[in-house]
């Protein structure tokens, strides 16, 4: 075992939801302080040495990202890509740019068409309709395309697995670039040439490029090729908003050119983004990464998934400013009926589970004919952040058929286990986090108990409660605008790159209200110190404890003009002043003797009193002390007892 398991000592029976709902992991003790030179507060350097950066220099560069190496060098068919599309600019040809229906998909679309029609080229946007075409480019596409001259193809977030389709593009003559960071079939299809992140070297960080980013670099190697770098400068912009909306890893050239783009989002030359931005109530302040995540992706999407997705692309190019605010309040519309959509959904799907008097089911299947295929996904994410089970809700497609999303807690592959399933699926894809499946009716319950008997193996290695892992130890008092500032250092946040969890120690819960929408809003207190928590989407049955342990991450309220720093609890535990630890079949308890002292004591009685010296620095005289076992007790039990960072 690498490191002991914190169990809680026995509660009030009054709180047995709070014992179940979570299971604490608490992080692996820093010692000594790797990055003690940089100038962070010393629990933001115990962040990233527990995320991996162990030398100031690997912090300083993250922090710092270097410049990129010229992509021409890393990916190996960008330059035949280039000079085909170069050519087209300077002959004046018709272009298709064939894009998804998704954030990422459409803002790839509307990258390439601002940066292709100064350049020369006469492009042409062709993004397939959600219901009636599906997914990516198709052969029907391919044929009209054809038949309205066009010679050259462009796809974005989608066409590397578009077999049909591009065996009928090389039979007609049609030159087709694929830019795609989807898997890569064992037999490629044809094309003119792929821009792909899985054909750069392993450690490039152009590994993480979504749809848009690929997209991206096709047009600045493009731009710099025919020495017109001014016709580029909205594509940062809409590079920033399908990057964070496909939640594509903020590693590498992500975090390089979202760090820099973000700064100037807000005073963006896209007339569409400042509508968005002014509908959501953004302001005049540079954004960050949620903001995208939380205010601009969510209208973009919600008009692929109800709507038609060139709605969202005449919105990101069009140049009047009065009719970009038409275009966005039509988004702001799809927007709020996809929100009443979810919840409507969510509620039938709540009141489902709870009908179902026996226990919990491994896997959530639930399905209902009239749900809308476009936000199911939607709903399935939340449904798995509740009970966290992998889930999968289906709704009607005629024929006697049913369309699933489906999503997974982490470490249940989704793609793995619908490969399972393969001989009672009409159609299925996805990736390890989410996925999606066609089946007919009356194969459903078989389904769901082979998914069940799947779902039951991986949760007798996880536990029945929602896993919470709080990186950092953070009292009250050090919540403060100094730690804001430092965090802002390490922005953006995101995927591969997540806000910090903190968590805090014997917190009292001086007031408590739950507001309408199904959030908590609490005031908490540590020592003479009060701050302000909210819990979003709270489950209004969990009991809120007295005393407690939190586990949150900090947040601004920004209010009337006001701005104040606030807790997002994210899980609760009841306090206890003692700690248990396990190795094997020993068992141990820990419990403080002063502000700096701790007594660890085996299942023997025997006791060892160590002490933490400078807020981090564990000291102990006692000789078994030097056991590396005991040593390790003792430092976890320093950290679980809240005595260090």
């Amino acid at each position: 075992m690498d490191h002991a398991e914190h169990h809680r000592e026995p509660r009030q029976p009054s709180l047995p939801e709070i014992a179940s709902r979570w299971i604490w992991s608490l992080p692996v003790v820093i010692e000594p302080d790797p990055l003690e030179e940089l100038d962070l507060p010393l629990p933001l350097r115990c962040l990233l040495a527990r995320r991996g950066l162990t030398h100031k220099t690997q912090a300083m560069e993250w922090l710092e990202p270097k410049e990129l190496p010229d992509p021409l060098h890393h990916f190996p068919e960008l330059f035949d890509a280039v000079e085909r599309v170069a050519k087209a600019c300077e002959n004046g040809e018709s272009v298709a740019i064939c894009g998804d229906y998704d954030a990422d998909g459409m803002t790839s679309t509307a990258l390439l068409l601002r940066a292709l029609t100064p350049l020369g080229a006469k492009p042409t946007h062709a993004i397939p309709s959600r219901t009636q075409d599906g997914y990516g480019l198709n052969a029907g596409m391919v044929q009209r395309l054809h038949d309205d001259g066009i010679r050259l193809l462009i796809t974005v977030d989608n066409g590397v697995s578009a077999q049909e389709g591009l065996e009928l593009a090389h039979e007609l003559g049609v030159e087709v670039i694929v830019t795609d960071h989807h898997t890569i079939p064992d037999q490629r299809p044809p094309m003119k040439a792929l821009i792909h992140p899985a054909t750069t070297p392993p450690e490039s960080p152009y590994r993480g490029l979504a749809g848009v980013g690929l997209a991206y670099v096709l047009a600045l190697v493009l731009a710099e090729r025919l020495q017109r770098l001014d016709v580029i400068a909205g594509a940062r912009d809409l590079f920033c908003i399908g990057t964070v909306a496909d939640m594509a890893p903020l590693t590498g050239a992500n975090r390089l050119w979202l760090q820099e783009g973000l700064k100037h989002l807000h005073q963006s030359g896209c007339e569409g983004l400042r509508a968005l931005q002014r509908l959501a109530g953004l302001g005049d302040r540079a954004l960050k990464a949620e903001d995208i995540g939380f205010q601009i992706a969510p209208r973009i999407n919600a008009v692929g998934r109800l709507g038609e997705p060139r709605l969202v692309v005449d919105l990101l190019t069009e140049a009047n400013a009065d009719a970009a605010m038409g275009l966005a309040r039509r988004c702001d519309d799809y927007n709020r009926q996809r929100r009443d959509l979810c919840d409507a959904i969510e509620a039938e799907a709540l009141a489902l589970v709870e009908a179902d008097e026996q226990r919990l089911p491994p896997f959530l299947l639930l399905a209902q004919a009239h749900w809308h295929h476009g936000v199911i996904g939607i709903v399935a994410a939340r449904l798995v952040e509740r009970y966290h089970r992998p889930t999968a809700l289906l709704a009607g497609e005629g024929q006697g058929r049913l369309r699933a999303s489906v999503r997974a807690p982490i470490g249940f592959a989704v793609d793995a286990a619908l490969e399972q399933c393969g001989d009672l699926l009409e159609r299925f894809g996805g990736h390890p986090a989410a996925g999606g499946f066609s089946i007919s009716a009356e194969k459903v319950s078989t389904l769901h108990e082979r998914l069940n008997v799947l779902a039951d193996g991986w949760l007798e290695t996880q536990g029945l409660g929602i896993p919470v892992r709080p990186e950092v130890l953070l009292g009250l008092k050090e919540v403060d605008w100094d730690l804001w500032a430092a965090l802002q250092r390490l922005e953006p946040f995101g995927m591969g790159h997540q806000a910090p969890l903190f968590w805090a120690r014997d917190c009292e819960v001086v007031h408590s209200r739950n507001l309408t929408g199904g959030h908590l809003r609490l005031v908490l207190q540590q020592g003479d110190v009060q701050r302000g928590a909210i819990a979003w989407r709270w489950d209004a049955s969990t009991p809120v404890p007295e005393h407690c342990d939190v586990a949150f991450r900090v947040m601004v309220n920004r209010w009337q003009g006001e701005q104040r720093l606030q807790l997002e609890v994210k899980a609760l535990r009841h306090h206890s002043s003692s700690i248990g630890l396990k190795r094997g079949e020993q068992r141990y308890v820990a419990f403080l003797q002063s502000e700096t002292e701790f007594i660890l004591r085996n299942n023997r009685g025997q006791e060892i009193l160590a002490t933490v010296v400078n807020g981090s620095q564990l000291q102990c005289f006692d000789p078994l002390a030097s056991h590396p076992q005991v040593k390790t007790l003792l430092e976890e039990a320093s950290l679980g007892l809240g005595l260090r960072p």
